[in-house]
């Protein structure tokens, strides 16, 4: 277990890291590389063969309308904002895909959603085809965004469940080469097409014929194996496999993102691929229009021109992926910093190629800037692969893809656009690549530092959940909740620090700690309303750590909120109705449940009619109590049960809560009141400063006079 410093100290101690990131990296055998062509047999070649088709075939749509840009503008009278604007919905809609389009694979097959999203590509390009008016042709054109967003993040997260590590940055270059590849092929396909059937009509049969090959595909895709997730990290770190997907909840969007953001090297990588976005996606766009304008080339001379500019990426990702796979082993953060110095040299490369006016000399500097990039995106792969924890990275490889179209992509192409029209194609993109370049470099850069630590607490978590299944298995009880080493930062400032908890059922535990202890942190963390650094959270057994709250009310964790619990303006009757508004309790039932509260609390069932916010203080914490029992809670958490109230007041609640420990609830108290929190439950858990410094029985905490000396006197307990 490490040291409560913070998840992210390990990271920082740049060769120095902790004992334990240098345990969990040896424990992973990517140090050792596995022939690939056993990696590939071990993961299956129908996977990574179908997965690089449809990764080729996916930039064809993308490619064609940025060789055909000036036919579509001829077409329909547009001008370069509008067509760049036009071509830019692609990426809009990829983003608005991916991140849905990953938690749907978290729900269903993942090769089920790759599938229907190919399918979706060969459809709209059809369409595309067919349709004669600007708006919805672009609604199309649109469509094979979404389709695309659907593969992307699913595509990267099968290459890293179904590969082993010691291949694993080979297989990502193999895939990946079908980014260079169709960069290459699609434009070639496009020029090729329209120049042999002729005619301002001839861009529409390029899109005609892209949906055959695409659709076939969509079905191959079908057929292909869904790999248990993070299985080749469990071997490494347990020697076992102990995948259980079917038996954990699926890890929600805004849980996903609240972690993710928390996974330094891997959010800076996102925000660095996103600034350069800026300049990935309108430098081929506003290439094509220069060509054109500049040049005065067709079609056809434009497609093979810039499929040309590809064929350096097609040698350096194979070399790269086998480059990397050795930084990797032997310091994983030098993989980030070559791909840093690899988008420096596209920057410089597309700057110098833009000084000259000759086509081959400024085609050449394009190729060499496209080699350069290609190669730094493969390298990133396997950093994600590793940084973020198995459950979970189909979002983080959607979140590269919605940094890169949304921030960059789009309001890339709106900004270019608008330059371009004004002071022209050339002089816009010295303007846009250098600072892309250059900061978003620095931004991937300054995230390998905090690498080590973050591919740490992946084989952490993994080592934990292992522990506590072999716990299990020899005979140990389930907890109805469970909370391991938590940890949890607002932002660089940290407030708890390796926190634990196990509550049994029928159990009453009190949660106790002066103001600023960080009992409210540990209980928002229990309900869902906090994303941990690191540490799990469980209900009967099942990690719900990623988890949203709503998740969390459904399976029966409810909480009441001491002194804030009830509508004010509504009668006690609408409060307790209103209180089944997100559940699909039928109606006999809801009525049943509410009598049932009512007789635990016989002075609500005289004010039925009376507003909330007329009765007492006592009177609307009863409110608040009723309001969480009619969802008859598997879990029982209390907030500050006495908060304002007077003694007599608070007796009549610890009556209640008596009937409720007596029929088996169990109830965690949250109180910085130690004599009633002591006179309720069976534990006590003590906190101060953010970490929890007992745990015991009632009577034990009453030996400890340090800590009732805190609570009473504000003295700090005694080291």
């Amino acid at each position: 277990m490490r040291s409560s410093s913070g998840a992210n100290d390990v990271g920082e101690l740049d060769g120095e890291e902790s004992l334990l990131a240098q345990t969990s990296m040896a424990a992973l055998p990517s140090h050792r590389p596995l022939p690939l062509r056993a990696a590939i047999r071990d993961g299956g070649t129908s996977l990574l063969g179908v997965l690089l088709l449809i990764g080729i075939i996916d930039e064809f749509p993308r490619t064609a309308a940025t060789v055909l840009a000036p036919d579509i503008q001829a077409a329909f009278g547009l001008s370069n904002t509008a067509v760049l604007g036009l071509i830019g919905l692609v990426g809009v809609a990829l983003v608005l895909t991916t991140l849905p389009a990953a938690a749907l694979g978290d729900r269903v097959r993942r090769t089920r959603v790759i599938s229907a999203g190919t399918l979706l590509v060969a459809a709209c390009c059809g369409l595309v085809g067919v349709i004669g008016n600007a708006f919805f042709m672009g609604v199309a054109l649109t469509g094979t965004g979404f389709g695309i967003g659907s593969r992307l993040p699913n595509a990267s997260s099968l290459i890293a469940d179904a590969y082993p590590l010691g291949a694993r940055a080979r297989v990502f270059a193999i895939e990946g080469a079908g980014r260079p590849i169709g960069q290459l092929l699609g434009p070639l396909f496009a020029g090729s097409v329209a120049a042999a059937i002729g005619g301002p009509d001839a861009w529409r049969w390029v899109f005609v014929l892209l949906a055959v090959p695409t659709g076939i595909l969509a079905f191959g895709a079908l057929l292909l194996r869904d790999p248990p997730r993070g299985q080749h990290e469990q071997r490494a770190v347990l020697g076992e496999v102990i995948d259980a997907t079917d038996a954990e909840p699926p890890v929600s969007l805004s849980a996903a993102f609240a972690r993710l953001k928390k996974v330094r090297s891997f959010y800076l990588l996102a925000v660095g691929i996103g600034v350069l976005g800026f300049a990935l996606v309108t430098v081929p766009n506003l290439l094509s229009l220069m060509l054109e304008d500049e040049y005065g080339y067709s079609a056809a001379t434009r497609g093979w021109m810039l499929a040309v500019a590809w064929g350096g990426a097609i040698v350096t990702v194979p070399l790269f992926g086998a480059v990397g796979e050795r930084r990797f082993a032997r310091h994983p953060p030098d993989l980030l910093k070559l791909a840093g110095t690899l988008l420096l040299a596209y920057g410089a490369f597309l700057v110098v190629g833009l000084q000259f006016h000759a086509p081959a000399l400024l085609i050449g500097f394009y190729t060499l800037a496209n080699a350069s990039q290609a190669a730094a995106f493969v390298l990133t792969s396997p950093a994600v692969a590793g940084a973020v924890p198995p459950r979970m990275r189909s979002q983080a490889f959607a979140l590269v893809g919605l940094y890169i179209f949304l921030v960059g992509g789009f309001f890339g192409n709106l900004l270019a656009g608008s330059l371009s029209d004004a002071i022209g194609e050339r002089s816009t993109l010295l303007l846009v690549v250098p600072p892309a370049a250059i900061i978003g470099a620095a931004f991937i850069v300054y995230g390998s530092r905090f690498l080590i630590g973050d591919i740490a607490l992946v084989a952490e978590e993994l080592r934990e959940e292992a522990a506590e299944r072999r716990r299990i298995a020899e005979g140990a009880d389930v907890p109805i909740l469970q909370v391991r080493n938590l940890d949890i930062s607002y932002g660089s400032v940290q407030v708890l620090f390796d926190c634990e908890m196990d509550v049994r059922e029928g159990e009453t535990v009190a949660l106790l700690g002066t103001n600023g202890a960080g009992k409210s942190t540990f209980l928002r963390a229990i309900l869902g309303l906090a994303a941990p650094d690191r540490g799990v959270v469980r209900h009967r057994g099942r990690t719900i750590t990623y988890t949203d709250a709503e998740y969390r009310f459904a399976k029966g964790i409810v909480a009441v909120r001491g002194g804030d619990g009830v509508f004010p303006g509504l009668s006690v009757a609408e409060n307790l109705n209103l209180s089944f508004t997100t559940t699909d309790v039928p109606g006999p039932l809801r009525r049943s449940r509410i009598d049932g509260v009512l007789e635990l609390f016989p002075a609500l069932a005289e004010r039925l009619t009376l507003r909330a916010g007329d009765l007492s203080g006592g009177q609307r914490q009863q409110l608040a109590l009723a309001r969480a029992l009619v969802h008859e809670p598997d879990v029982l958490i209390i907030d500050e049960l006495s908060l304002g109230l007077a003694p007599i007041v608070v007796q009549s609640l610890i009556e209640v809560v008596e009937a409720l420990r007596a029929k088996g609830q169990t109830i965690v108290i949250v109180e910085q009141s130690m004599n009633l929190a002591l006179d309720l439950c069976d534990r006590a858990i003590y906190m101060e400063k953010g970490r929890v410094v007992f745990e015991g029985t009632p009577e034990e905490l009453l030996r400890k006079g340090d800590l009732i000396d805190t609570v009473f006197f504000g003295t700090g307990a005694k080291s």
